[in-house]
């Protein structure tokens, strides 16, 4: 048996759905989805979904209660609609790399400077990319998020037709933790997409890739230095991350041709005459041998190009807009001794 916090009082284990996936933006219009009509447990949807954990041994009632007791949220659905990441290049920049978030990085730094190189030594993940993706993430613990996640996991579960799938497992996830780690079903806070903490982890991340790094036998994200710093790097080494290595190069595109290259994620698979077979040429010394992505955003002064290596991909794991990766990429550089 898990303990379930509600308001003190002990219950049965929540078993429910799993599964794990990245998160990105969605951008749609703010009128197309409306919160709880009808109330939750009048849908056959939130049934089927109740019904799924009683049939592992969940208590129907408490489900139940849950559900009752939830408030749905227009405002996250209004947030949904209109991320951060799709703004252009040359807006969403100076809101993560600007001289107050590099002030504050370097004190941020220097404030856990043991947490940070102990991270580093133990999971091989630059101290500064740590600090970067905290940076980006909560304005170094600044803002860790006003929504209950309950509430917002229930929104965009079965009130977001676009995700509904991937945010009804991470409920599900989001219960387990409940149990496994000792959340607060009820009072538990975070972004308007269900992430917690420091490091802003979704539910099925905090299960997979959370530690304990404080050794206090308990991970938490939202309370814990160590544990963010921990967590984070431990995310970054799960997803290959290779210190001392590249992240981007400059590029020039000749013509169009560059477009036919574009989409389909980030991972590194073009070699150099590919991408001069389209017309996209590297402005400084890449390896001849390497492999790249292509990324073009928009800037000040028109398109800007990139070619992302294998590291580049890696920041999109966490979150896969280019322009999250591309500023948590400047912000490290910035923030480097």
């Amino acid at each position: 048996m898990g303990r379930l916090l509600l308001h003190g009082c002990t219950h049965a284990v929540l078993v429910v759905l799993l599964g794990a996936c990245s998160m990105s933006g969605v951008a749609v219009s703010q009128s197309e989805f409306r919160a709880g009509e009808p109330p939750y447990l009048e849908r056959s949807e939130v049934q089927a979904f109740i019904d799924e954990g009683v049939a592992q041994g969940t208590d129907r009632a408490l489900l139940e209660q849950l559900f009752a007791e939830v408030e749905p949220q227009q405002r996250i659905l209004d947030l949904i609609s209109r991320p951060a990441e799709a703004r252009p290049w040359k807006d969403y920049r100076p809101i993560f790399v600007n001289d107050l978030r590099i002030e504050r990085g370097r004190v941020f730094m220097d404030e856990q400077a043991d947490w940070l190189q102990r991270a580093e030594e133990t999971f091989g993940v630059d101290q500064a990319l740590i600090a970067a993706i905290i940076g980006v993430e909560t304005n170094y613990g600044r803002n860790l998020g006003g929504f209950r996640v309950f509430d917002a996991l229930v929104t965009l579960g079965f009130d977001y037709p676009p995700r509904q799938d991937f945010f009804r497992s991470e409920l599900g996830h989001f219960l387990q933790l409940v149990q496994e780690d000792g959340l607060d079903v009820r009072e538990t806070r975070g972004s308007y997409a269900g992430a917690m903490g420091r490091g802003q982890f979704i539910s099925s991340s905090y299960r997979a890739y959370a530690v304990d790094f404080d050794g206090d036998g308990r991970r938490d994200l939202i309370n814990s230095w160590a544990d963010a710093i921990g967590s984070v790097a431990n995310y970054f080494r799960e997803h290959q991350w290779q210190t001392g290595q590249p992240v981007v190069a400059s590029a020039r595109a000749d013509g169009d041709g560059y477009e036919a290259l574009l989409g389909g994620g980030y991972q590194a698979r073009f070699s150099l005459a590919e991408l001069a077979q389209h017309g996209v040429f590297p402005t400084e010394v890449v390896p001849e041998d390497g492999r790249f992505s292509l990324i073009r955003l928009d800037g000040s002064d028109g398109p800007e190009f990139y070619l992302g290596y294998p590291n580049f991909y890696v920041i999109t794991r966490y979150n896969r807009s280019p322009l999250y990766a591309m500023a948590v990429h400047q912000l490290t550089e910035a923030l480097r001794p």
